[in-house]
């Protein structure tokens, strides 16, 4: 009996581990800061044609809210159904909160029922960049802007046609331009 008890408290104790690293704060409840200026010449590098953008961690929290920064930086998420990204069904185009680099289009949105905006496809594939996910104790593709670095979210391959891929987005790290 204390050895089931011992060994169900270390895996709840595992799960608590593994789940606090997500930062909650409700969606829309921080108003966005204001964006520093970039300095190119020092903070960047250039790859694939976009112009890298490198900053501190004191100067993301400069620019970015808590939530935004939890999820870009930190790789958080935010519970599902909390974005108000979800309700746009406006016709623009949806960039990364910290470097304004455009990621989806509007036309690529769709609905798929997880709580979270989700795309088929970026705006250009080198906008987005993909790497392995082992956390959680599963192997995931993590989706990253190709200019800062920002975590976006994951990509799976659950979507509709063209691509058949389902890019599943944290709200907190995209921001909407309509057209």
């Amino acid at each position: 009996m204390n050895r089931r008890i011992l060994l169900t408290s270390a895996a709840a104790a595992g799960i608590v581990a593994a789940v606090s690293r997500f930062a909650y704060v409700p969606a829309g409840t921080q108003e966005p800061k204001k964006a520093l200026k970039h300095e190119a010449d020092k903070n960047s590098t250039s790859s694939k044609g976009i112009t890298k953008v490198t900053k501190t961690n004191e100067e993301w929290k400069e620019i970015l809210t808590p939530e935004q920064y939890s999820v870009t930086r930190e790789k958080g998420t935010e519970r599902p159904f909390s974005s108000p990204l979800n309700e746009i069904h406006e016709h623009g185009t949806f960039k990364c909160v910290a470097c304004d680099l455009p990621l989806f289009s509007s036309e690529a949105k769709f609905d798929s029922g997880t709580g979270w905006p989700s795309f088929y496809q970026p705006i250009a594939k080198e906008n987005v960049r993909e790497e392995v996910d082992n956390s959680l104790w599963m192997t995931r593709t993590e989706a990253l802007c190709a200019k800062c670095d920002a975590h976006l979210g994951h990509v799976f391959d659950d979507g509709p046609k063209p691509t058949g891929l389902r890019y599943c987005m944290n709200g907190g790290a995209l921001k909407f331009d309509k057209e």
